[in-house]
């Protein structure tokens, strides 16, 4: 099966967004554990950001912060970015937390469907205490 150069270089930039969003994840978590080290959130700030821009692309990632329905994610993940700049650290963090949250929350289903695929897990989140919280 031929694939064009065009597929190729689409999946290699989905796959370069995976990438700086873990990085991203794992950068923001190692300075919680460091006692909210405001360099690492930021640069965890900015790797998790600019792979959700990769992994979606540059204009849906543009619609998904500036959608009317949005606003609220968008300004709490925002403003706890110009907290965490501004040496509050940990406001900022609670903040955008909220933020993605808010932001990401119309996602939770399609992520409870794909959780429920995986053997041990999907197992866990069937059960009836799991269910009332999911």
């Amino acid at each position: 099966m031929a694939c064009s150069s065009s597929c190729i270089n689409c999946l290699l930039v989905a796959e370069i967004g995976l990438g700086l969003i873990g990085f991203g994840i794992f950068f923001t978590f190692l300075a919680v554990i460091l006692f909210f080290d405001r360099g690492l959130l930021a640069l965890g700030n900015i790797l998790w950001l600019t792979g959700v821009a990769l992994l979606l692309g540059w204009y849906s990632t543009w619609k998904l912060f500036t959608d009317r329905s949005n606003y609220k994610g968008s300004g709490c993940f925002l403003l706890g970015l110009f907290f965490i700049f501004v040496r509050w650290p940990v406001v900022g963090i609670i903040v955008e937390l909220y933020g993605c949250i808010a932001l990401f929350g119309g996602f939770w289903p399609t992520v409870k469907a794909f959780l429920g695929q995986i053997p041990v897990l999907g197992w866990i989140i069937q059960y009836p205490l799991m269910v009332r919280f999911t």
